[in-house]
């Protein structure tokens, strides 16, 4: 990966306001190869408050081939009571299909794991979907560590409502 010319021509920068359209075009694009375009209720205005207003609540890095987008990685901060310490968690990490394979994704992870040092993080965390074969492969080159022995829950729309008015 390290030969690749595409990898090397690759560079990824933090996002900023201005990328507001091309964020939303790229999760867009993400949640048609997850086959979950039907969720997906973002927009820009909400993606511009949550991501570049008073309080920010992810930060979104932006991969570049030639000053042209082809990826973007969303991520924020958790915290470990066990360890102590912050954590980086991964939502998303999307490399279009024509630029898969040259190692980029591989370069998304270098950075954010760079943060993590820096930012003196005990982990970085991420889900998968379980089809996503090609993916699962990829985490495994890298050492990384499914968590089965843990179920994740979620609580949504009129769930939250009725918890929060309780």
């Amino acid at each position: 990966m390290e030969n690749n010319p595409a990898s090397s021509q690759f560079t990824i920068r933090a996002a900023n306001q201005d990328d507001t359209a091309v964020i939303l075009s790229l999760i867009k694009e993400l949640a048609a190869y997850e086959r979950l375009s039907h969720e997906v209720v973002a927009t820009e205005k909400v993606l511009r408050e949550s991501l570049f207003g008073d309080h920010a609540y992810a930060e979104v890095l932006i991969g570049e081939l030639e000053d042209v987008p082809v990826g973007f990685a969303l991520f924020f901060h958790n915290y470990s009571t066990f360890l102590g310490k912050p954590g980086i968690y991964i939502e998303d990490i999307y490399v279009k299909p024509a630029h898969r394979g040259n190692g980029l994704g591989l370069k998304y992870f270098e950075h954010i794991a760079r943060l993590a040092k820096k930012r003196n993080c005990g982990r970085i965390e991420w889900w998968v979907l379980n089809w996503n074969e090609p993916a699962i492969n990829f985490y495994k080159k890298m050492d990384a560590v499914p968590m089965d022995e843990w179920t994740v829950y979620r609580l949504t729309g009129q769930s939250i409502d009725a918890l929060a008015d309780n």
